[in-house]
């Protein structure tokens, strides 16, 4: 039967007002760790129970940017409540359609991606009570409220006065990113709650000394990331885009304390540089970029065929595993290189493939680079190969004509070891702890 939801003990004192707010339309926006997202998954949850116990059918629809993002974030966030509240038995977990349904009511939790419009325009699930818009920042524009709202609204459960409608996000540091421009216009409205929350709200002890340890290094290091991150504050792009302090020289990197050698490519071939990044991951999940190798074709009369960049290429490959004595490697590239004769090249003079970035959005490849940079954990050989390395970051820039764009770009010149450095976290943000 599960058991009664004690406020007190789940529930931090923050959220009482947001919990028991008669407004159909409630955002909860804050800094990372502030669980205000498990406090809606809660909430949701008791919504939905409350109407079973009367044996009404209720249902809840819960979107995310993007239907790969489901099973992993919000769907998860559900099952921990019902964890919670010792209920799981009560309900059978689908995967197609993903889906949580009540055994005796029917009533269930639906998982969309908003990246199908059509579905979520075209709802055709009865008896709804809420709505609940996970990490409402990553959708493409509040134009997904609009067209998919009014269709959950006609389908409100008779036994409701009305679908309450939840958005919880982090806001974006840009200022101009389009919801935080939106939710200026939600304090005009008195349909909507509004409530802001950090980490710091956490009086119930939640937060384990580990994650509170990783917040202080977090200020330590970068305290307007941490200002960004933690507190939720739109601290603003800049044109900047890197935080030169927290590249640390480093004169020495001990061959056992690395725990793997990457190198990351960005191809450039006759017009553009091509750069060879060397980066150690250690044992302590650090990085530190070991050598680099650059050539500007537009320097020389007489351009390297490709050929001659794979012999290059190998041979920065092969001393750097010498002097290291590592055998474990990763070979990383642009997802685009399989298209220019270089990574031919290299296949066919040695047999060995790059395994091809899975890229993001650009400011989300940034992203994880300055994630990573505030954990004051990524170091370079302040060697002569590394200084162009040094120089392209600190000229790496964002365009100040997409400033105001809800999706700022970066100036797309001298950035070619900026692109390796994005490609090397990107694909090793699991085993550094950035997701």
């Amino acid at each position: 039967m599960g058991k009664t939801i004690k406020l007190s003990d789940n529930v931090n004192p923050h959220f009482y007002k947001m919990w028991n707010t008669k407004k159909p339309y409630i955002i909860a926006k804050g800094g990372r760790g502030s669980f205000k997202s498990s406090v809606i998954s809660l909430k949701l949850l008791t919504m939905m129970k409350k109407e079973i116990i009367q044996n009404h059918q209720a249902n809840v629809v819960c979107i995310r940017e993007n239907q790969s993002n489901l099973r992993d974030s919000v769907y998860r966030q559900i099952e921990m409540a019902m964890d919670w509240l010792d209920c799981r038995d009560e309900f059978q977990f689908k995967v197609n359609p993903l889906s949580i349904v009540h055994r005796r009511t029917g009533s269930a939790f639906y998982f969309y991606g908003a990246n199908d419009p059509y579905k979520l325009k075209s709802n055709t699930v009865p008896n709804i009570i809420a709505v609940w818009y996970e990490e409402a920042a990553n959708m493409r524009s509040p134009e997904v409220f609009d067209q998919s709202n009014p269709t959950f609204i006609r389908h409100k459960s008779d036994y409701v006065d009305d679908v309450k409608v939840f958005y919880s996000y982090n806001p974006p540091r840009n200022a101009y990113a389009w919801i935080n421009e939106w939710i200026e216009q939600c304090y005009q409205n008195e349909d909507y709650f509004i409530d802001t929350s950090t980490y710091l709200d956490d009086e119930l002890g939640f937060t384990t000394p580990q994650q509170l340890r990783l917040i202080e290094n977090y200020k330590k290091n970068d305290e307007e990331y941490y200002r960004w991150l933690y507190l939720g504050e739109v601290v603003g792009l800049g044109t900047n885009i890197y935080n030169m302090k927290l590249f640390h020289a480093t004169d020495n990197v001990p061959p056992e304390q690395i725990k793997k050698l990457v190198f990351s490519c960005d191809t450039g071939y006759e017009v553009s540089a091509t750069a060879y990044l060397c980066l150690a991951i250690t044992y302590d999940n650090e990085v530190c970029l070991l050598d680099t190798y650059y050539y500007d074709p537009t320097k020389h009369s007489q351009k390297k065929a490709p050929s001659d960049l794979a012999k290059d290429l190998h041979e920065f490959e092969e001393r750097n595993m010498q002097k290291y004595r590592i055998d474990y490697v990763q070979r990383l590239a642009d997802s685009a290189t399989a298209d220019f004769a270089l990574d031919n090249e290299f296949q066919k003079q040695y047999g060995i493939y790059f395994e091809h970035a899975h890229k993001k959005r650009k400011d989300a490849m940034i992203g994880y680079v300055q994630n990573f940079l505030a954990t004051g954990k990524f170091f370079y050989l302040n060697t002569e190969s590394n200084q162009i390395f040094l120089d392209e970051h600190k000229k790496y820039r964002w365009d100040e004509n997409t400033m105001h764009d809800d999706i700022p770009k970066p100036i797309k010149e001298h950035d070619h070891t900026c692109d390796c450095l994005q490609y090397a976290i990107l694909e090793n943000r699991f085993d550094l702890n950035l997701i």
